[in-house]
């Protein structure tokens, strides 16, 4: 997992998308342009939450979001997510 130097305000949530599936679960290998954009991720950093709301996440977190969850970032050579907790549906 990256370390970032960053930290999220309030209910904010670092998020570093995994890569998306190459191939389908019968082998069939998928082209670049078919590839569809990840919803599962890794937690990389947290916000304190807000007076109202206490951020269940944590760093480590494999979570899954909704597709256009979010607001892409280019952090230290690497893509990442911006989002609100409530834009992520699980942790898995």
């Amino acid at each position: 997992m990256a370390k970032v130097n960053i930290k999220p305000l309030a209910d904010r949530v670092l998020v570093q998308p995994m890569a998306a599936e190459t191939k389908t679960a019968s082998g069939i290998i998928i082209p670049e342009t078919a590839k569809e954009k990840p919803q599962k991720g890794k937690v990389v950093a947290v916000g304190p939450g807000t007076k109202d709301y206490e951020v269940t996440v944590k760093v480590g977190d494999t979570v899954l979001y909704g597709k256009f969850s979010g607001t892409e970032l280019k952090l230290d050579g690497g893509d990442y997510l911006m989002m609100r907790e409530s834009d992520i549906f699980a942790i898995v």
